[in-house]
C-alpha cells in the first residue's frame, strides 16, 4: 500500500520547480493531484506530464489571492477526484529589494500570494476536511522565515507569518482530524538558486553543515511525510529542511 493510495491532493504553484516537484512525489506516493496554479498553460502541461509517470493528474487556473478562486480550486478536485485530503499551499513570489528601495506595492504583493494565498488555501481545504473527518495541510514557509534574508523584508516577512498561521489554525482545527504543518527549506538547487553568482552560492553554501545544497525532491519528500498517517501525531509542526543550516 503506498502512502497516499486513495487520496486526492491539491498543490498551489505546482506548475513547475519545487511545487511541481511536491506534485509529482505526492502522485508517485498513490495521490491523485490537482495542480492550481496561475499560468494556466503551464499548469496544464505539468498535469500531463504527471500522467505520463501514470499520476492520476489535472490542472485548474488559480490566483491564489482571490477567495472565490481558491475555493473553486479545491471544488475541482472535488468534482474530479473526490474531496482534497491533502493541501499544499507553495505558491509564492520574489519582489526583492532592500527596504530603502522597496516599493509598498512589491512588499503587498508577496505576502498576499504567501501568506493571504496560503491563509485561502487553508480556510477553503478545512472547510472539505472538518465534513470528511480530517485530512492534512502543509504549508511552504523559509528558512527565511526563521532568520530573515536581506533585500528580502517582504519575503522575510511573509514566510515568517506562515508560520503564526500554521500554529493557529493547527489549534482550530485540531478537533476535526485536520492537522497542519509547515515546512521551512534552506538552500534548495533550483535554476533559480543555480542562476546565484558563484560567491554568494558558496557564501551560503559555506553555512551549511552537511555541505551541499538540498533538492526539490528532497522537500517533496518532507511534505509527503506531512501528509501521510506516518505523521498521524503531529500537528502545528515545522520542519527545517536545511542540512543544518540556522540550526
Amino acid at each position: 500500500m503506498k502512502l497516499l493510495e486513495g487520496k486526492r491532493a491539491v498543490v498551489t504553484g505546482a506548475a513547475q520547480g519545487i511545487g511541481y516537484e511536491i506534485a509529482r512525489v505526492l502522485g508517485e506516493a498513490g495521490a491523485s493531484v490537482v495542480i492550481g496554479d496561475i499560468d494556466e498553460a503551464k499548469a496544464q502541461d505539468a498535469a500531463k506530464r504527471l500522467g505520463v509517470l501514470g499520476i492520476q493528474a489535472d490542472s485548474q487556473s488559480c490566483d491564489v489571492t482571490d477567495e472565490a478562486a481558491m475555493e473553486a480550486l479545491v471544488a475541482h478536485c472535488s468534482d474530479t477526484f473526490g474531496p482534497v485530503d491533502v493541501m499544499v499551499n507553495n505558491a509564492g513570489i520574489t519582489r526583492d529589494a532592500t527596504m530603502r528601495k522597496m516599493s509598498i506595492g512589491d512588499f503587498r504583493a508577496v505576502l498576499d500570494v504567501h501568506l493571504t494565498g496560503a491563509w485561502l488555501g487553508t480556510r477553503s481545504a478545512a472547510e472539505i476536511m472538518r465534513a470528511n473527518g480530517g485530512g492534512s495541510i502543509v504549508n511552504i514557509s523559509s528558512i527565511a522565515g526563521k532568520v530573515g534574508n536581506f533585500g528580502q523584508t517582504n519575503y522575510s516577512a511573509a514566510k515568517a507569518g506562515l508560520v503564526g498561521l500554521t500554529k493557529a489554525s493547527a489549534k482550530e482545527l485540531a478537533r476535526y482530524g485536520v492537522r497542519v504543518n509547515a515546512v521551512q527549506p534552506g538552500l534548495i538547487r533550483t535554476a533559480m538558486t543555480e542562476a546565484m553568482p558563484k560567491a554568494a552560492w558558496d557564501a551560503k553554501l559555506a553555512e551549511i553543515p552537511m555541505g551541499r545544497a538540498g533538492e526539490p525532491a528532497e522537500v517533496a519528500q518532507s511534505v509527503l511525510f506531512l501528509a501521510s498517517d506516518m505523521a498521524g501525531y503531529l500537528t502545528g509542526a515545522v520542519l527545517e529542511v536545511t542540512g543544518g543550516r540556522y540550526m
